[in-house]
């Protein structure tokens, strides 16, 4: 699917560079139509990413993270590409946070949560003509003897549906440009390290949503698949033909 996008891309852009100050008839149908023509590629591109990401899961490479360290340089870096959000942190675990995970699928999973929530922030602000320092996202850490607790709350869009449980399975989103899969690859990133992840409602019927999400501590799934590495698609097939139509 990427082979052919390139050159259709590249001529789009070429035809809008080279001919746009030519064209006298409509010359504005002219510019939405190549402009239209770039921004659905982009879009292509971005599903056969994310389809690929999904399908072909590499098995996770532990090592022994400092888990407050790699969750500060998420947010960091998200704080720059939401700059109107204010991105709060409560630690309430008891100390120096360290977990055997692969940092890089682990700061994936990471990334897909807070960006999720980031844009349903804004969207929120965008419809409602809110204060732009209204905007939230609340991240709180707590641990026990074996599990640390990353529970992130925003105050944007909400859950699409009740049945929010189903936005962790693949292809199920509300978004027109949206794959369905971000949430679907945190789970499967977080299971692959014996945790796992919850979506639950704001306290006190607050607007916006919360993700909990539960990783072991030091300890490494004993039994990780290391087929997790091989393609998957067959497994998925049935579902290819609904969620990209």
């Amino acid at each position: 699917i990427k082979n052919p996008l390139t050159p259709i891309q590249l001529s789009a852009e070429r035809l809008l560079r080279k001919y746009s100050k030519e064209i006298t008839t409509d010359p504005d149908v002219f510019k939405n139509c190549t402009e239209t023509i770039i921004r659905q590629v982009s879009s292509l591109e971005q599903m056969v990413d994310e389809f690929s990401a999904f399908a072909r899961t590499p098995a996770p490479n532990f090592a022994n993270i400092a888990l407050k360290d790699m969750l500060d340089n998420v947010i960091f870096a998200q704080g720059v590409s939401f700059p109107d959000i204010s991105f709060d942190v409560n630690d309430n675990s008891k100390g120096n946070l360290r977990a055997k995970c692969d940092e890089r699928l682990i700061t994936q999973a990471l990334t897909n949560i807070y960006k999720n929530a980031g844009e349903s922030v804004m969207r929120r602000v965008n419809e409602q003509g809110a204060d732009e320092h209204e905007g939230r996202i609340l991240t709180e850490i707590s641990d026990s003897a074996e599990q640390v607790h990353i529970r992130v709350t925003d105050n944007g869009m909400g859950w699409p549906f009740r049945d929010k449980e189903r936005l962790l399975e693949p292809y199920v989103t509300t978004r027109d440009t949206g794959t369905g899969l971000g949430l679907a690859i945190v789970k499967r990133i977080v299971e692959d390290h014996g945790g796992h992840i919850r979506l639950e409602d704001p306290e006190n019927n607050a607007q916006g949503a919360v993700i909990n999400l539960v990783l072991p501590i030091n300890i490494a799934p004993a039994n990780v698949d290391a087929a997790n590495d091989t393609d998957i698609s067959t497994h998925i097939r049935p579902n290819l033909n609904e969620g990209l139509s």
